[in-house]
């Protein structure tokens, strides 16, 4: 397999490509795309054959959940249960951007997804082209990094296509991602006023805390 190399505008994805990109999630394919920080993996998250070849082609293990990228803060509705404020305050201040908020899953998703943790990884993206295929799509799609295990995270295409141009059918090339640090992820599952910093990356800790605060 060679990956077909498809590129988009970063910051007004065309329309036609979009539904091409689209259609090919759709069908049950991966594609390889860019987000605000790294190229990442996405799929249609309720397709577990389309799941099981993003571990496959990671070597991800299987107790790892998947992280989501949203389209806009209201799809986490339909995706989690039991959001509050603390919810509300992290998405109104840091979404659209590279932060990761770890909730309660919804019983839509599959536990597959969620490594049978119960619990999903969301974020709503500064990048253009994820949002405007999740629109198309009407559902998130995953976003793990577009690597091997113990490689480097991808902020290019071509980067992709040393590493996955022979396991994945398709990489949108939208140019350089702006960041090349991970996202935050903050876990605020346990409800209440709890929540855990899971990584550090784009957004400070303390403008969490800061955040959460008010």
């Amino acid at each position: 397999m060679n990956a077909e190399l498809l590129r988009m505008h970063p910051d007004e994805p065309e329309a036609d490509l979009v539904r091409h990109v689209a259609d090919h999630i759709r069908s049950g394919q991966v594609a390889a795309l860019p987000t605000d920080t790294f190229y990442g993996l996405a799929v249609d998250p309720v397709n577990l054959r389309a799941v099981e070849q993003i571990y496959e082609i990671k070597t991800r293990a299987r107790h790892k959940p998947l992280s989501l990228l949203l389209g806009e803060t209201a799809q986490a509705y339909e995706l989690a249960r039991d959001l509050d404020g603390a919810f509300d305050a992290l998405a109104e201040q840091f979404w659209p951007g590279p932060l990761t908020i770890i909730v309660k899953a919804g019983s839509r998703l599959p536990l597959r997804v969620t490594a049978h943790t119960g619990n999903v990884a969301i974020r709503v993206p500064e990048a253009a082209i994820p949002r405007a295929i999740v629109n198309e799509l009407g559902l998130p799609i995953t976003a793990t990094s577009a690597n091997l295990r113990n490689m480097p995270e991808c902020t290019w295409a071509g980067c992709v296509r040393d590493q996955l141009g022979n396991q994945i059918p398709l990489i949108i090339d939208g140019g350089p991602t702006a960041h090349s640090i991970p996202t935050t992820i903050v876990d605020i599952s346990g409800g209440g006023n709890s929540w855990t910093i899971l990584r550090q990356g784009a957004i400070p800790t303390h403008a969490i805390a800061l955040a959460l605060q008010r």
